[in-house]
């Protein structure tokens, strides 16, 4: 374990060294940063060209993986949506402790008769809704608010529809990995879980013949895992978190990132020490309040602005169906817009699978359902109606021109030709509808930020634990260097942080696809299980409790 202390602060050390007085806290790590990670991007986020336009072959791979999905279990990313809200919200969790005893169900005074309670601890932490709060909140957040603001600019409103399109696919690839997760999870003698592709990559494939290609995939998944918390999930979300502050309030010192840094890993500190059940319970209260919060907001703007609702919308789709020359044509929109969602929801990327796994259910395909709600709410439902909100507001006050954007992706205003990031063009767009709303969302970032940071850091740990094993020295070793990395993206430039965020990420697609892939067949059956006894708790009626019938739970 020393070895592994060590090693590990000396490939950190570089970007903790402020080597020039000159230079700030923030210029030295960057500059560190850059000249580690960008031979790491180029790799990772390699770029195929279609009708002239380069989209990452990764993007393609999870776009692709999702329309198999899709077909493969015959839409089960719609045709069971009315089922996985009832499974989030508990419907059907009494199947967890009842079966009937006989093929035919008999009903008598509303009551379902002749049940057997299955004996054995239902095995799990957290509840459905709860697992899948802590997955949204990884994904709720700075993508929907900066993300889908430079998308609209960039691919112009017709990006929209193939963001949505994206996203109704994308429930797929959630369904598959969340019900594999379950499946493959690993209890220990306290009840605690672990599980994610680490270890239905490394079990499942063994199962068919290929322990040896699953080992390596889980070993390369854990890898890339433990690089997509300390990047995306951490420094981006905490240097996106700084930046948002300082700007609000116009603090002018150099240090002023490092300052709010420390304050953040206090804070991601105190709820990440409890585990997934602290987790949990945090994002099931935060996570809900946000998004309300936030989605009241654009459904006001869009409620005072009810008259342009078929305006907007008419951009959308003659902007998906007929666009400008200047988005690359149709290919180009195309790109935009299955890109921003991919970034959005993560679906496929496996990185849910690890906070739904430790959910307390027999049925792995009841978590898969319900956490085929999260692309659905991510990106068909905050990232549209983000995307109306900022075609209303732009065409009401011409805040920006379609396409015109600098070298670095930020949004030109008309007003002042002065460039704007993702976040303020949101800002400025819902600041012109309702006056100072820039504060709410100044505060929803921060808030959308630590509460990303608290479940990748989940996610982080269980990849850590896989490769270096359960104990407390792991487990305390991980959680101190994920705390140290907030600190180093508070403290850092953008371009360095953003771009090594996306690849370490992405980099997980790759052997996670594989396996989704390869173990479809294990999730139909799973399915069909999970379908079979949910016939109960779709009659008009309740469970008789009361039955003296017992069987062991398989």
């Amino acid at each position: 374990m020393k070895k592994i202390i060590f090693s590990i602060c000396c490939l950190i050390f570089p970007f903790l060294t402020f080597a020039q007085k000159e230079m700030s806290v923030g210029e030295s790590i960057n500059a560190a940063f850059e000249k580690y990670t960008t031979p790491i991007v180029d790799t990772i986020m390699y770029p195929i060209v279609i009708a002239g336009k380069e989209l990452p072959i990764v993007i393609l791979i999870l776009l692709l993986g999702a329309l198999f999905f899709t077909i493969y279990f015959k839409g089960v990313n719609l045709r069971y949506f009315k089922d996985s809200i009832k499974t989030a919200w508990g419907k059907y969790d009494d199947l967890d402790h009842y079966v009937p005893a006989d093929e035919e169900i008999t009903v008598e005074d509303g009551k379902v008769k002749d049940t057997v309670k299955l004996t054995g601890e239902v095995q799990g932490e957290v509840t459905h809704f709860q697992a899948l709060t802590a997955s949204l909140s990884a994904t709720v957040g700075l993508g929907n608010i900066a993300g889908v603001a430079v998308a609209i600019a960039l691919g112009g409103p017709g990006a929209t529809i193939w963001m949505i399109i994206a996203g109704l696919l994308g429930m797929a690839s959630k369904f598959v990995e969340c019900t594999l997760g379950v499946k493959y999870r690993e209890v220990d003698e306290n009840g605690k879980t672990y599980g994610g592709p680490m270890y239905y990559l490394s079990k499942g494939l063994k199962e068919k013949g290929l322990g040896g290609l699953g080992k390596v995939a889980a070993v390369v998944f854990a890898i890339f895992c433990i690089g997509g918390s300390f990047g995306g999930g951490n420094m981006f979300q905490s240097n996106q978190a700084s930046s948002q502050l300082i700007q609000m309030t116009g603090w002018d010192n150099p240090n002023a990132g490092l300052y709010l840094g420390l304050i953040m890993a206090v804070i991601i500190g105190l709820v990440i020490i409890g585990g997934i059940k602290r987790i949990g319970s945090f994002t099931e209260k935060v996570v809900p309040f946000m998004a309300i919060v936030y989605v009241l907001a654009g459904f006001i703007i869009i409620a005072i602005n009810i008259d342009m609702v078929g305006y907007a919308l008419g951009q959308i789709w003659d902007g998906a169906m007929n666009p400008n020359a200047a988005f690359g044509g149709v290919v180009g929109v195309i790109i935009v817009g299955f890109q921003r969602a991919a970034f959005s929801n993560e679906a496929g990327v496996g990185s849910a699978a690890i906070a739904h796994s430790a959910v307390k259910t027999r049925y792995p395909a009841s978590e898969g359902l319900t956490a085929s709600i999260g692309p659905f709410v991510d990106t068909v439902i905050i990232c549209t109606m983000t995307a109306i909100v900022i075609i209303i507001t732009n065409a009401k006050h011409n805040l920006f021109t379609y396409g015109n954007l600098d070298a670095a992706s930020n949004v030109m205003l008309n007003a002042t030709n002065e460039p704007i990031n993702g976040v303020d063009l949101t800002s400025v767009a819902f600041d012109s509808a309702i006056p100072y709303f820039s504060i709410v969302l100044t505060i929803a970032v921060v808030l959308f930020a630590i509460s990303t940071a608290i479940s990748w850091s989940y996610y982080g740990l269980q990849s850590w634990k896989y490769l270096f094993g359960k104990g407390k020295v792991q487990d305390i070793t991980y959680k101190i260097l994920f705390l140290i990395f907030v600190v180093v993206g508070a403290s850092s430039s953008l371009g360095a942080v953003i771009a090594f965020s996306d690849a370490m990420i992405f980099a997980m697609v790759f052997p996670n696809i594989i396996g989704l892939v390869l173990l479809s067949p294990k999730v139909r059956k799973e399915l069909q299980a999970y379908l079979n006894a949910i016939k109960i708790g779709k009659m008009d009626a309740g469970i008789d409790k009361a039955s003296k019938k017992t069987k062991e739970a398989s």
